[in-house]
């Protein structure tokens, strides 16, 4: 078994080895950090350059699209306020620029379809105390991981753990995806050594918090529980910034991005296969199939939002998934379901759902005559059990005419949930 994973592993590292990508990426950074210092000096802005994420830390894998954090440390003597402007005039005349809305302002040029930069606003800082936004951090995010980060081993270590989590739909802080950030994987590998040794202690964890400071920032596990703000604390797993005690690095992953990892950790221990590092597509036309077989009922959906692309709009589209799939429930029993959004602005949903036999509504005591008549006049199929009032609401025949249905009695739902558009696909 040993041996079968070694390969397995070993397989995955050359497969994904991107030095080919890094070689183009280290050519158009270098061009595009010319530019933008020579624009500073230009300028006369009190501003420094410097490089983070995972390429400044040497983590990068291979992807179909890569990106690039440049941060645009700007002198304390400046107002935050004034970041926006000073950017705004560092990157005037350059092509794609962007503007992304966030807790800052930011900036994304497109190099190519393989490839762009994100180019952020952040104070220059040298201690965590200064800092007045989480971006404020990211410098002391690459000093911490290149300083105890030396090995060739470790590197190797933290791209399997990146690529798995890439594979399981489950890398990433966003908010629609609620799961491991390269930071947090960065740092998880740094406490447990290895990547097999991290999937085989999280798996086989029975604990409802796991806590890990790296730094013995605190005295026990205790401790960090009471200091922790509360707001910090839901995540399953507590993992405290070796650069910021009061910072929850993994305060985004939720507990079902948690189950399923350590579901996919345990499956590929007990029977590792180089599949679990590649990212598996629906088969939906499977999945209608067999619903079919089952006398199930299959319906795909396409939702739109005018939202910014990226995290607004990912999250947007999860919430009106959730809400959704409450809805459909009251009349249908869900025995599937899934949700893909697209990184720009719409999503797709799939359900496979079979009909209720009956709905039956709790109204008020059969005593209580003005409510008693409220719901009557409301519901035309009443009845009374055990001196209460109850109705029975009739169902709608199908999915697709459910949908339709929801749709016409519910556009300012629509509109309240920033959904600009629902439609059934198949």
């Amino acid at each position: 078994m040993v041996k079968k994973i070694n390969n397995i592993l070993n397989k995955i590292l050359e497969n994904i080895d991107c030095k080919e990508q890094e070689r183009f990426i280290e050519k158009e950074l270098k061009l595009f950090l010319d530019k933008i210092k020579k624009k500073i000096i230009s300028e006369k802005i009190d501003a420094e350059i410097f490089v983070g994420g995972s390429f400044a830390k040497k983590t990068i894998i291979k992807k179909k699209v890569h990106d690039v954090d440049i941060f645009i440390r700007f002198s304390p003597k400046y107002e935050e306020k004034q970041f926006s402007t000073l950017l705004k005039k560092i990157l005037k005349g350059f092509k794609n620029a962007l503007l992304i809305h966030g807790s800052r302002d930011y900036y994304q040029i497109k190099i190519d379809d393989s490839f762009f930069m994100e180019v952020v606003p952040v104070l220059k800082i040298n201690n965590v105390k200064q800092a007045r936004n989480i971006t404020d951090l990211s410098y002391l995010h690459v000093k911490y991981v290149n300083k105890k980060v030396k090995s060739e081993k470790i590197l190797k270590e933290i791209k399997l753990a990146k690529a798995f989590c890439e594979a399981k739909g489950i890398y990433g802080a966003e908010s629609y995806i609620k799961g491991f950030s390269g930071y947090s994987l960065e740092l998880l590998i740094i406490h447990y050594k290895t990547f097999l040794n991290f999937l085989k202690k999280i798996s086989e964890s029975k604990q409802e918090k796991i806590v890990i400071d790296i730094e013995k920032h605190y005295k026990n596990k205790n401790q960090v529980l009471l200091d922790l703000n509360e707001s910090k604390l839901g995540s399953p797993i507590i993992l405290i910034d070796p650069t910021h005690k009061q910072r929850n690095a993994l305060a985004a992953l939720s507990q079902e991005t948690f189950e399923k990892f350590k579901q996919d950790a345990s499956k590929f221990l007990k029977s590792p296969s180089i599949n679990d590092f590649e990212v598996q597509t629906i088969d939906l036309e499977k999945i209608k199939q067999n619903a079919k077989k089952n006398k199930q009922e299959f319906i795909l959906l396409q939702t739109k939002t005018n939202k910014q692309e990226g995290d607004i709009a990912g999250s947007k589209l999860l919430k009106f998934y959730n809400h959704l799939t409450k809805e459909i429930q009251k009349q249908f029993e869900i025995k599937e379901r899934g949700f893909n959004y697209n990184s720009k602005k719409s999503a797709r949903y799939f359900f496979v759902g079979k009909k209720k036999k009956e709905i039956i509504l709790e109204g008020p005591n059969a005593k209580d005559n003005k409510n008693a008549n409220k719901f009557k006049k409301k519901h035309k199929k009443t009845f009374i059990k055990k001196g209460k009032l109850y109705a029975k609401k009739d169902i709608i025949s199908n999915l697709k005419d459910f949908i339709v249905q929801w749709k016409a009695n519910n556009l300012r739902k629509l509109k309240e949930m920033d959904v600009s558009g629902l439609d059934i696909v198949n």
